[in-house]
């Protein structure tokens, strides 16, 4: 189903009802799509998996979307980065509880965006450098409406979109740095097929973003075993988060240890909605939503702090091996590159 006419800047600027759901750098086109404020609840991920058929949807240039956004339009999205499986889903949905936040879910869009950064200044890429900053702006433009006045959009983007939050973070805006450290993450990872799959999938993408922050290239993935990748995938998401920090400066970031969230997540979250500015009362008493005994990737399910401790101790077990390899890399790696010895630092681990 498409939308019978072109919309109007009015339209694009007041809500968000038309969402940017996909961005084709080839066409420069943007895939808007029709959704309701439930469906934005609902969704765990904001791309492919929450599209479905008899959804109204409609393609527009990217330059009709990029002239409706004047000066005064809203930029004041806050985000959640986060380096995987550190429940940032979880975090999104309990704060989306609250009045005062309009939850968002990875966004394919920022996806998107990340990878042509990435290509940002090489001959092979589709975009002049130029553009970039416009197009950033653009999306923090449209990820920042919101159904209601009191709402502010809490952003939660994927895992590789760290790498242009300095691009998305605007003034008076934060964002929340989720994290866990290396020997919870690994075991986090151990823990299930899928996540396992996911690290060898991911491990090629990885390595070419930590070679952008290690000086030079040092590491080749075909001699690197699983536990090594594990590694590697912790300091190449680490990394990003501490160069986020850097480039936004004092008092716009709020550093999270999951651990540390479950072991008091009111406390947790009364901080964290303290400092995107909402009040700290109401986030407090999210610790005892239902949320908190869902998984929250899929809510029909039932998860909780004491089951993932059991996995993880249960992981930490059986695969004492390769934990015991990506542990081993990183302290290795952290020697030679001081990328990776500030993310360790930043995780508070003492090598």
């Amino acid at each position: 189903m498409t939308a019978p006419a072109v919309l109007s800047a009015a339209e694009l600027v007041t809500t968000p009802r038309w969402f940017p759901h996909m961005l084709d750098p080839l066409r420069d086109a943007l895939l808007l799509v029709e959704k309701g404020e439930e469906e934005y609840r609902r969704a765990a991920f904001l791309d492919e998996r929450s599209l479905s058929p008899d959804q109204a949807r409609q393609a527009v240039d990217w330059r009709h979307v990029a002239a409706a956004f004047g000066p005064a339009a809203r930029r004041d999205a806050q985000y959640i980065f986060h380096i995987g499986h550190v429940g940032s889903t979880l975090v999104s949905r309990l704060l989306g509880e609250l009045p005062t936040f309009f939850s968002l879910r990875e966004p394919l869009l920022l996806r998107v965006l990340a990878d042509m950064a990435a290509e940002a200044g090489s001959d092979e890429a589709l975009w002049s450098p130029k553009t970039l900053a416009a197009r950033l702006d653009g999306a923090q433009a449209l990820l920042s409406r919101t159904f209601r006045a009191e709402q502010r959009a809490l952003v939660k983007a994927t895992s590789a979109a760290s790498e242009i939050a300095p691009g998305l973070v605007g003034p008076g805006s934060k964002a929340l740095l989720l994290y866990a450290r290396p020997e919870r993450y690994g075991a986090t990872i151990l823990a299930g097929e899928n996540s396992r799959r996911e690290l060898a999938m991911a491990s090629q993408e990885r390595l070419k973003r930590l070679h952008r922050r290690s000086g030079g290239r040092r590491w080749r993935l075909w001699e690197m075993d699983e536990g090594a990748r594990l590694g590697l995938a912790w300091a190449a998401e680490m990394t990003s988060l501490v160069q986020a920090v850097d480039a936004l400066g004092p008092g716009a970031a709020m550093w999270l240890d999951f651990d540390a969230f479950l072991t008091d997540p009111s406390r947790a979250l009364a901080d964290v909605a303290r400092g995107f500015g909402s009040p700290a009362d109401a986030a407090a008493e999210l610790a005892r939503h239902p949320l908190m005994h869902r998984y929250s990737k899929a809510t029909d399910h039932e998860y909780s702090a004491s089951l993932r401790a059991e996995l993880l101790t249960a992981a930490s077990r059986d695969h004492a091996d390769v934990l015991a390899a990506a542990l081993a890399w990183l302290e290795e790696a952290a020697r030679d590159v001081p990328a990776i010895a500030r993310a360790l630092d930043a995780a508070g681990r003492t090598r």
